[in-house]
């Protein structure tokens, strides 16, 4: 900061803002973010290392798809192509669910995203005595390759790009995927999607793991090198923040946690013997937007370029893709109120509109009911229409990166980078994530987090419209999307007439071959696509794993 302009910023503060404030006090003496950034008054050239120097603005910020990737991973970002609109999508019977997912096609959505029950999350069969009361609520039932032909009836794999939030039993999903895209003659390698995958931090924050880690990370890198050399247009993991943060992590937290578990996954694979640029470029991110916009827009930019510099200073890839975090981002549930709901559509709007800011390759906006239920076709259709309205009316995709030079917005990203890091470095210390998830260090960071917020909520520190402000007395009805009570019945009887109709020796010896090979170190895919391809279901796929694995339980 030069004389003058350190001269000039006291003269202002005595001349205008000392006099202004003797007359009216600010709204409250300390303001700080959810994450607990400092917010200060005014920003400005002093907040920025190196502003105006040219060889400062290489370092940090850069061109797009340039390193260090700040202002976005593609030379022409949203000017070339929109981000991809994948609402997500599924409930009851794989039949109900294609209805969706047709719909919502035929209204403009580009790529498809599949939410699945938890049964089918945790290796369940509908029939299992545990799935009972579960099946097709929280997501679609899937438990053989004939509901995956159900859920993809008339949709053509060759030209939609599918998400599928599945993890522990995301070897089996993409397998039935696979198979069912072959059946309808196309070939694997075309097929471009993504899933989920990441495992670990289902560990910290949302609980629908199976296997111990040492057997989840035998089939996360497993499916990394089946999906490099045999589906290269898949994205193998999308490494999640989200989860992380509807539990209750400020924003920081959330880059951070998720970034020391992409390490983890990195240093896996490539103990597993796999080059870093043969898999890296397929490594995919998923993010939360919550509702404190700036710092939504900081955290995007910082994560782009602490990915960067992780692959190339730390892994020592040459390939420019490599260093490349692209992500998808979901509007925020947890901050969706069941109180004034319409006003949901305001927050997902706000939300939607910070994700395209920070420069999203592709976005889910929730519906305005998903805190009563599951959402309806209207509200589902409404959500959609948020995100074309944004693209087509706004004209904010019209230019790239465009807080870019906005003092507060890269104060903010130098400020939230240097903390992820920090968080890191902590993880690090306590032996890496997998390490530091068995001490339950990030569970414990995140548990705290939350109490914080919810005691400045209950305090009125934070505001919350309709929640501890502006509240209405008189609730307002609403109609809410109800799965049919029959579904749990329906799938279980599917699933046994599947049982019942295939080759019974031939889904045995595939089932005993997927076993024998979890025993050893083969390769586990391609018998995983065998298996599907017989009809096994995927709580007996898993089963085979369980009894080569075991089984986890938090605290081990």
């Amino acid at each position: 900061m030069s004389d003058e302009s350190r001269d000039a910023r006291r003269d202002w503060e005595q001349a205008v803002l000392e006099p202004a404030l003797a007359k009216r006090a600010e709204r409250q003496t300390r303001f700080t973010t959810p994450s607990g950034l400092e917010v200060e008054r005014l920003y400005g050239p002093w907040d920025q290392a190196g502003a105006g120097d040219q060889a400062s603005y290489d370092e940090t910020l850069g061109y797009p798809a340039s390193y260090p990737f700040t202002r976005g991973v593609q030379p022409t970002m949203y000017r070339g192509r929109y981000w991809t609109m994948r609402q997500y999508a599924g409930f009851g019977s794989a039949s109900e669910t294609n209805e969706r997912f047709r719909y919502l096609l035929e209204k403009g959505q580009t790529g498809l995203s599949v939410a699945f029950d938890l049964p089918t999350q945790m290796g369940l069969d509908p029939d299992h005595p545990m799935s009972l009361g579960e099946v097709g609520r929280v997501g679609v039932s899937i438990s053989t390759m004939a509901d995956m032909e159900a859920l993809l009836a008339g949709i053509p794999l060759d030209r939609v790009s599918t998400s599928m939030t599945i993890n522990s039993t995301a070897p089996i999903l993409l397998a039935m995927y696979i198979a069912v895209a072959e059946k309808q003659g196309v070939d694997r390698s075309v097929l471009r999607g993504t899933v989920q995958n990441d495992v670990l931090k289902e560990y910290i924050a949302r609980g629908t793991y199976i296997f111990p880690p040492a057997g989840s990370m035998r089939l996360i890198t497993d499916l990394f090198a089946f999906t490099a050399r045999e589906v290269p247009k898949w994205n193998p993991i999308s490494i999640s923040g989200y989860h992380l943060r509807e539990a209750g992590s400020t924003a920081v937290e959330e880059l951070g946690i998720m970034m020391a578990n992409a390490v983890a996954y990195v240093e896996a694979a490539m103990a597993a013997g796999l080059d870093v640029d043969a898999f890296a470029g397929n490594l995919s991110f998923f993010f939360s937007c919550h509702n404190n916009f700036l710092e939504e827009i900081a955290k995007f930019r910082a994560a782009r370029r602490l990915w960067a510099r992780l692959m190339k200073e730390r892994f020592g890839a040459k390939q420019a893709r490599s260093m490349m975090l692209r992500f998808h981002t979901q509007t925020s549930g947890v901050t969706l109120t069941a109180q004034q709901p319409e006003n949901n559509v305001m927050r997902v709007a706000y939300q939607a509109m910070a994700a395209a800011f920070g420069g999203t390759q592709s976005l889910h906006t929730n519906s305005w009911d998903e805190a009563l239920a599951l959402p309806t076709q209207a509200s589902a259709l409404n959500a959609l229409r948020t995100q074309q309205v944004l693209a087509h009316e706004t004209g904010i995709a019209d230019t790239i990166d465009p807080f870019a030079g906005s003092y507060v917005v890269e104060a903010w990203t130098d400020r939230i980078e240097e903390q992820a890091v920090a968080l890191m470095k902590k993880i690090e210390e306590a032996g890496g994530a997998v390490a530091a998830i068995e001490k339950q260090l990030p569970q414990q960071l995140i548990a705290d987090s939350s109490y914080r917020y919810q005691l400045e909520v209950e305090h009125g520190e934070r505001k919350i419209v309709g929640v501890n402000t502006q509240q209405e007395s008189k609730a307002v009805a609403i109609d809410v999307f109800k799965v049919d009570p029959e579904t749990s019945a329906r799938q279980s009887a599917a699933v046994k007439d599947v049982r019942a109709r295939r080759d019974g020796a031939a889904t045995q010896r595939a089932l005993d071959a997927l076993t024998e090979a979890a025993r050893g170190d083969a390769a586990l895919m391609p018998l995983i696509v065998d298996a599907v391809k017989a009809y096994a279901s995927v709580g007996e796929i898993s089963d085979a794993f369980r009894g080569v694995f075991g089984t986890y339980s938090e605290g081990g």
